[in-house]
């Protein structure tokens, strides 16, 4: 190898160096959850048990149900680890 290419040792100390978020990424992590969990609501909230009936009618209730409680278990998470920081 000649000195002038770089070593591979380099190389990956440069292509693996540690790089910091935006200032504001917490701030719009935190508004995007908020507004999924403030869908989902809503889409819970028109929700009508008489139509739970049929089986085709789940899909909607059931992913309001999972993005919904994701959203708000990361968003606490989120909120907890700014106290603590």
């Amino acid at each position: 190898m000649s000195e002038a290419a770089p070593s591979f040792e380099a190389l990956l100390r440069q292509a693996l160096a540690p790089v910091e978020p935006p200032e504001d990424l917490a701030q719009r992590l935190e508004g995007a959850l908020t507004s999924i969990t403030e869908l989902a609501a809503e889409e819970l909230e028109g929700w009508e048990l008489s139509a739970m009936r049929d089986p085709r009618n789940w899909v909607r209730p059931a992913a309001a149900l999972v993005l919904g409680g994701s959203a708000g278990v990361a968003l606490v998470v989120l909120r907890a680890r700014r106290r603590v920081l």
